[in-house]
């Protein structure tokens, strides 16, 4: 089966997207897939970078609000790369002009929408939530509910990888809405990991001692990951307990998560690393991730956490909910500073995060995996392609 990937999402500093699509290229020989992810980028090239996974770059202009990113500009030249390669299936990761161009698309293959992006969650909840309820705001904006609806009779999966956003968008009316998630890189996420010279050496960086609760928080540095907040429930919470929080990231939210701060030597930031295995030790190396948005599309922090043995605090809505479900953490109600920092205070003071890092540390080998969910995935897309050539 030939999979291709139209994915604006792609870029070379990018996140959780990026890490999602270099997994599955990969992944792609030992699932007997050839996939072909066609992404927006300076200049046109096709380079191979796994045993059957192809990088093929169209170029692109950049996209203003990021220039991280780059935009897909030129829907014929999108269509007629589609047609050279030929695809038995095709997936596209945006509800933006990129869906429209794949489900414009004359080919045969049929196709799925991966929600690799809340809109709801990312833009109007969290800028007019407090304000008015969402039922009120999914009419303010119906428009884009009907341009969901039209991708759901388009495409022949809408894939979402968390629970609540399979639900909200089947409830919008959507067709052809599935739920399935992803998971962590196998063999990498360890609580056997747990380095505490390192953890003693973190926390003395942030002028507490060995004694002290270790918080991690791990994302980008926009406004929807809500960093501000967290550093002030943290803040808070250190006036009666000895707590500090390192949170790995970058990006144009820095100078505002850098105000929140102000003088707490007990709050850093660390700059983001491509290592895997560093990455995990330091996971397995805090006591409890943190975690401030509620429009994850996944969360795959909250899974390689888990996978790391660590508790989680989080909001009551996204996909970070899934991750801590069945005793594997906290929830706070989602945008909300105040329930957040009474929350933390009240897990502090009870101590309440050693015997839940048990729980975790007992279930982590559980946590499913990358190739779980690309077993699933392919399975389902090979049901269709072979049901079109059939029909």
């Amino acid at each position: 089966m030939r999979l291709v990937d139209v994915c604006a999402f792609y870029a070379t500093r990018g996140g959780g997207v990026r890490t999602y699509v270099d997994r599955k290229l990969r992944a792609a020989d030992r699932f007997g897939v050839e996939i072909v992810a066609i992404v927006p980028g300076e200049t046109d090239s096709f380079e191979q970078v796994a045993e059957r996974g192809y990088i093929s770059t169209i170029r692109g202009p950049l996209f203003p609000l990021d220039p991280r990113y780059r935009y897909f500009s030129n829907e014929a030249r999108l269509h007629a790369e589609l047609d050279r390669l030929a695809p038995d299936f095709v997936e596209c990761g945006t509800p933006w002009a990129s869906a429209k161009m794949v489900a414009q698309w004359r080919g045969a293959a049929p196709r799925a929408l991966i929600m690799h992006l809340d809109v709801f969650a990312t833009y109007p909840y969290r800028w007019l939530g407090r304000y008015m309820d969402e039922g009120s705001i999914d009419r303010g904006f119906e428009w884009f509910w009907r341009r969901l609806r039209q991708f759901g009779n388009a495409f022949d999966l809408v894939i979402c990888a968390n629970h609540d956003l399979g639900r909200r968008t089947a409830a919008g009316g959507v067709d052809n809405v599935v739920v399935e998630p992803m998971g962590v890189e196998p063999g990498v996420f360890s609580p056997s990991l747990r380095d505490m010279p390192f953890r003693a050496d973190l926390l003395r960086s942030l002028d507490l001692g060995s004694e002290a609760t270790l918080l991690l928080g791990v994302g980008r540095h926009s406004p929807e990951k809500r960093w501000p907040t967290i550093v002030e429930a943290v803040t808070a919470a250190g006036y009666a307990n000895d707590v500090g929080l390192v949170i790995i990231g970058e990006g144009r939210d820095r100078p505002r998560i850098e105000r929140a701060i102000g003088g707490n030597p007990h709050v850093r930031l660390l700059e983001p690393t491509r290592d895997r295995h560093a990455m995990a030790r330091l996971m397995a190396s805090a006591d409890a991730l943190i975690h401030g948005s509620e429009s994850e599309s996944f969360g795959m922090v909250g899974a390689e956490a888990r996978a790391s043995g660590l508790p989680l605090l989080v909001p009551d809505r996204g996909g970070m909910v899934d991750q801590a479900r069945g005793g594997m953490g906290w929830t706070y109600a989602s945008g909300d500073g105040e329930d957040l920092a009474v929350k933390l205070h009240e897990i502090l003071a009870t101590r309440a995060i050693p015997e839940a890092r048990a729980r975790c540390i007992a279930s982590a080998a559980s946590v499913r995996t990358m190739d779980a969910h690309f077993d699933e995935l392919f399975a389902r897309y090979r049901h269709l392609s072979s049901s079109r050539r059939a029909a």
